[in-house]
């Protein structure tokens, strides 16, 4: 007990040498993937279809079951302490999981009782008043206040989404799983929804775990893995994925291409050229920007600054592999 507890105090998910091999399969679905998370860290877990997420997930939060490989999850090992894990996880899964003839609240009602923080009353008025405050609240922050007590059926793929993730909050899970969390929901609803995954993270410590398909939302992420091919082929901070891959340039077009060209092999700066414009690769961001412009003398017609976006670097990484299989 006592190296569980150290354990929880410092990481959240540790994956080691992690294989999953379906019966007939030629090759692993996951294929000895390795990596941790703290706790309290937005971790990112990106890859196209079919590279092994979805399976690596479902390990995780043990509804697979793997070939190989040591997974912990808040200290406990899947194969082990499979309902310890599940009782400190929220998941909010890409494909649905509700009970359409029940309404949201009942199946709202139904998983808290499930995971045994109320007891159960067949009508939501009995239920305790921290039950129904914590209802309200995320109702509110998600944007299905008024559909609570409609049968789900009823619902649009929208509504059924932000049903889910208000399932998965509930009981204030230490880590969150969030399978492409995001898809369907309106823009307003996606700013409400991180603006509060920001806030329980700031003030639980939770640790949020997200797989999407907007890869804006994970350039916020402390850490990234990208999976391929059921490997890991990338992995660190956006930031560092980013300047491995992708350069930075800054674009000067000016009328004296010539008299710039040589003020730049002075500065013994990387750069090319395309008519009156002059690429410059730089290293950093703005400060080593504004010091070229200072350095400058040719007179300048446009300034375009390029700064690379973890979209750019994650299509570097998987595009040239995915085209040699077309």
């Amino acid at each position: 007990m006592p190296g569980i507890l150290s354990f929880m105090n410092q990481e959240a998910i540790v994956v080691k040498n992690l294989i999953k091999r379906y019966k007939k399969a030629t090759v692993n679905a996951v294929d000895d993937i390795s990596f941790s998370v703290n706790d309290g860290e937005f971790f990112a877990f990106l890859g196209p279809n079919g590279a092994g997420k979805t399976t690596a997930i479902s390990i995780l939060t043990t509804t697979l079951s793997k070939t190989s490989g040591d997974v912990r999850i808040a200290g406990f090992d899947i194969n082990t302490h499979n309902n310890d894990v599940r009782k400190n996880i929220g998941i909010i899964f890409q494909n649905p999981s509700l009970d359409l003839n029940l309404t949201a609240e009942e199946n709202i009602r139904f998983h808290a009782v499930l995971y045994g923080l109320y007891p159960f009353y067949p009508v939501f008025g009995m239920m305790p008043k921290a039950y129904k405050d914590k209802v309200a609240e995320l109702a509110e922050i998600i944007g299905i206040g008024k559909d609570m007590n409609k049968p789900v059926k009823t619902f649009s793929g929208g509504t059924k989404r932000k049903l889910e993730i208000l399932r998965s909050l509930i009981h204030n899970p230490r880590i969150l799983f969030l399978d492409e969390p995001t898809t369907g929901l309106d823009p307003a609803s996606r700013k409400n929804l991180w603006q509060y995954l920001k806030e329980i993270r700031e003030k639980n410590k939770t640790t949020v775990f997200l797989t999407t398909h907007y890869l804006e939302e994970a350039e916020g992420a402390d850490n990234v893995v990208i999976l391929n091919y059921g490997k890991i082929v990338a992995q660190g901070t956006p930031k560092k994925i980013k300047d491995s891959l992708v350069k930075k340039y800054v674009a000067l077009q000016t009328e004296k291409p010539e008299a710039l060209r040589n003020e730049l092999q002075t500065f013994n700066k990387e750069f090319t050229q395309e008519g009156n414009t002059l690429t410059v690769y730089i290293q950093n961001g703005g400060e080593e920007v504004q010091n070229l412009i200072k350095r400058i003398q040719s007179p300048l017609i446009d300034i375009d600054v390029h700064l690379p976006t973890l979209e750019e670097a994650y299509l570097e990484i998987i595009t040239p592999k995915e085209a040699s299989n077309e």
